[in-house]
């Protein structure tokens, strides 16, 4: 995907529908769990050190799954590369369902599939 670094970086300044300090791991061979903010701003989850204002990576959330690991751990990982697998611990099974659920509802292709549901819902109401 291309993308404009400048474009990002504001995206990563916008209000964020969900925002915690959790602990990660990226997919890196000897990777340990490290305090990172995580983000998610829109189809997009940014990672900073906890003491950054500019984010140390980011996600684009589609064509990914979103797994429930262990108790308070979930992953995500991509389709066309499964084997890179980002994890991150929470510190509570709530907050852990919580982020499951806002990840999972911020894909494009999430929001598409409920645009049709509710366009086909509204046409079996008013025959329209």
């Amino acid at each position: 995907m291309r993308y404009n670094e400048r474009e990002l970086l504001c995206l990563a300044r916008q209000p964020a529908e969900k925002a915690a300090e959790i602990l990660m791991r990226v997919p890196k061979k000897g990777s340990v769990l490290k305090k990172r903010l995580v983000k998610l701003v829109v189809n997009f989850l940014f990672y900073f050190r906890t003491d950054e204002a500019e984010p140390i990576g980011a996600l684009l959330l589609e064509h990914c799954r979103i797994t429930k690991e262990e108790e308070n751990v979930f992953s995500i990982s991509f389709v066309e590369e499964p084997e890179r697998k980002y994890c991150f611990e929470c510190d509570s099974e709530e907050q852990c369902q919580e982020w499951i659920e806002a990840l999972k509802r911020a894909s494009y292709e999430f929001m598409r599939r409920s645009l049709i549901f509710y366009r086909n819902e509204i046409q079996k109401m008013t025959g329209k």
